[in-house]
């Protein structure tokens, strides 16, 4: 069998995953989280293959915008569990608990989104933190600015702003 130069790569880029994986696989399923908010989310959110609640309008609008079905789950879910009440894609609007910032939005909007809504006390989801490297940089200095519990799911990035949460960061 030869290898060509897609094969080759594949394998390549399957050695290239493993420090993240290693990272990642101490809070593999909740275990090593030492934040029992988080480990309840990680074991009552992430780890859920139906909806929570009979609510599906935060699911149905991140399924609109091209959302993966298991991401628009995990985060519909997360608002049923969390009770948030009105949502927002795109936007910081005034009464919201949960933002969701979707990878149309250019970094300056959503760094400038990110802090308005740091500022209302409000969850932000930034979606597809790993797309591009200037995406993930731009993810990776959110994270140290920002002020208390973040976790990193892959599919998106969730601050908490909760004032009784410490500053703490999980990559699940």
């Amino acid at each position: 069998m030869k290898l060509d130069a897609s094969a080759i790569k594949r394998r390549l880029y399957g050695l290239a995953m493993l420090p993240t994986r290693f990272a990642r696989a101490r809070y593999f399923r909740g275990h090593g989280v030492h934040s029992p908010f988080v480990y309840r989310i990680v074991r009552q959110v992430f780890m859920q293959h139906r909806l929570l609640g009979g609510e599906t309008a935060l699911y149905d609008a991140l399924l609109r915008c091209g959302t993966a079905r298991h991401r628009a789950l995990q985060l519909q879910n997360l608002a049923t569990y969390c009770e948030y009440g009105p949502f927002a894609i795109d936007a910081a609007a005034e009464p919201c608990d949960l933002c969701i910032l979707t990878a149309a939005l250019d970094e300056r909007s959503t760094r400038e989104l990110v802090r308005q809504a740091s500022g209302q006390g409000a969850t932000v989801a930034v979606m597809t933190p790993y797309r591009d490297r200037e995406r993930a940089a731009m993810c990776w200095r959110l994270v140290a600015e920002h002020c208390c519990t973040s976790v990193d799911n892959r599919g998106y990035l969730l601050f908490f702003n909760d004032k009784h949460l410490p500053k703490q960061h999980y990559r699940i």
